[in-house]
C-alpha cells in the first residue's frame, strides 16, 4: 500500500474487504487505526468526501482530485484542473494548515 511507487486511494472498507477475502481476521477498527497512524507518521493522507466516507492518499503532496460520483472513485486530478491565486484569508490566530480541493464529477 505505501511505498510502491503507486498513488492509491484507499478506503479502510475495501482494505478490510480485501483482508477477509484472503482469510485475515482483522476489525475494521484496527484498520482505520492503522491507516490513520499512518496519516500522522506522514506517509498518508485522509480526503473525506461528503463527511461520510474517507479516502486514504499515498501520494501526500498537495495536489486537486476528482471525486466520481458515478462509482465513488477518487483520483489525482493535474495540478492546473485548479487556479489558486494565493492562499486564502485567515483569521488572526490560524495558520493554514493544508488545501484540500475536491472536484466532484458525473461521467456524460
Amino acid at each position: 500500500l505505501v511505498g510502491d511507487g503507486r498513488n492509491r486511494h484507499a478506503t479502510a472498507e475495501g482494505l478490510f474487504e480485501a483482508a477477509a477475502a484472503r482469510g485475515s481476521q482483522v476489525s475494521l477498527a484496527t484498520v482505520y487505526n492503522t491507516l490513520r497512524a499512518f496519516c500522522e507518521a506522514g506517509l498518508m493522507t485522509e480526503i473525506t468526501v461528503d463527511g461520510s466516507r474517507s479516502y486514504f492518499d499515498t501520494r501526500i503532496d498537495e495536489h486537486p482530485h476528482y471525486y466520481w460520483e458515478d462509482d465513488g472513485q477518487l483520483t489525482d486530478a493535474p495540478n492546473d484542473a485548479v487556479r489558486l491565486e494565493g492562499p486564502p484569508r485567515l483569521p488572526e490566530d490560524a495558520e493554514l494548515s493544508r488545501v484540500d480541493v475536491v472536484i466532484r464529477l458525473r461521467r456524460r
